[in-house]
Parts: C-alpha cells; structure tokens; sequence
C-alpha cells in the first residue's frame, strides 16, 4: 500500500496544481450523487476491509450539479482521512438534508481537537492529531475547501476527541458558476 500512498499524494498535488485553473477544467452536469460516493469508496475498499471498518452506506436519490472528477476527488480525500484516523467502529455516509442536498461522511474516529476546528482548511495546518501521524501534509482539507468553493458548494466539520468527526458537504448550487 506504499504505492497507493504515492499515487494518493501525486494525486493531491496535481490536484493543488490545477486548481487554479480550474474554472476551464470544469464540466459541470447532473449527476447521481449516489455513483459519485460510490467510486470514491471503490477505491479505498480494500483499506476497509484491512482495518475492518463497516461502510454504512445509505441508498440516496439525489442528483446533483456538479464537476464528477473533482467532487470524487473531495470526498476521496475526506474518506482518507477518515479511514486514516479511524482504527475501529464504522464510516456513515447519508444524505441529512434531501431539500439542501447535504451529504454526511460521519467516523469513529480519533477526532480532531476544539481548539483545531477553525482553522483544518488553512493550507498546511494539521492540528495535534495530524501532528501525532507524521505523514499528514495539512494540504488535503485545504484543498478540499478550494475545489468545493470553486464548485459553489459549501463544506462544514463537527468533531469530538475520541468520539469522531462529522463532514458536511451542502451540494446545492448557491449560484450559478457559469457567468
């Protein structure tokens, strides 16, 4: 699984490298957000099995307007880390709010501390848990905020120490991308 560690981070840089530009790179459609979940959690499948933490995931019949390549790469990102920072219990993901479209990706997780809250999505901040995993860059949730403002949906994160962390993406499109 080194190399899967190597790809995931090839895949955050590019990812950090193309943002900017992103705006062209966008194609924004209709999609199903259920096979959209779906292919985020393929690939770390195995790393479910390996730690052996249940997926619940809840059908949803939910289409969103959305970049397909760049929402599968933010919710790969949350679902690292909550794969990462989780050694036993069950990842939850479900929609919470079917009218403001808001998907929930809920762990068991170690959690990340009060007083780390405000600031998980400046860029290269990890908080006293991300400083106890040597490995973690603090680039992931930054970049996760920059694709999702860029695709005007909102992310928003509740978390208690030993308890888990909660990641609330809210799809509805606030304004159109497109002017």
């Amino acid at each position: 699984t080194q190399a899967f560690k190597i790809e995931q981070y090839v895949e955050m840089v590019l990812g950090y490298l193309k943002i900017d530009g992103a705006a062209s790179d966008l194609l924004l459609q209709n999609y199903s957000l259920l096979e959209i979940v779906r292919q985020s959690v393929r690939k770390y499948a195995f790393i479910f099995i390996r730690k052996n933490i249940v997926l619940e995931l809840k059908e949803m019949e939910c289409m969103v307007l959305t970049d397909e390549k760049w929402l599968v790469f933010v919710i790969e990102q949350i679902l690292s880390n909550a794969l990462k920072y989780t050694s036993s219990g069950k990842i939850s993901i479900y929609m919470e709010d079917t009218e403001g479209k808001v998907l929930v990706i809920k762990d068991t997780g170690i959690g990340i501390a009060e007083e780390d809250l405000p600031r998980v999505f400046e860029k290269g901040f990890t908080g006293y848990n991300g400083r106890m995993d040597k490995k973690a860059t603090g680039i992931g949730l930054y970049l996760c905020k920059k694709i999702l403002d860029k695709l005007s949906h909102k992310i928003t994160i509740e978390s208690k120490i030993n308890v888990g962390t909660t990641v609330k993406i809210h799809l509805s499109s606030i304004k159109t991308i497109i002017e």
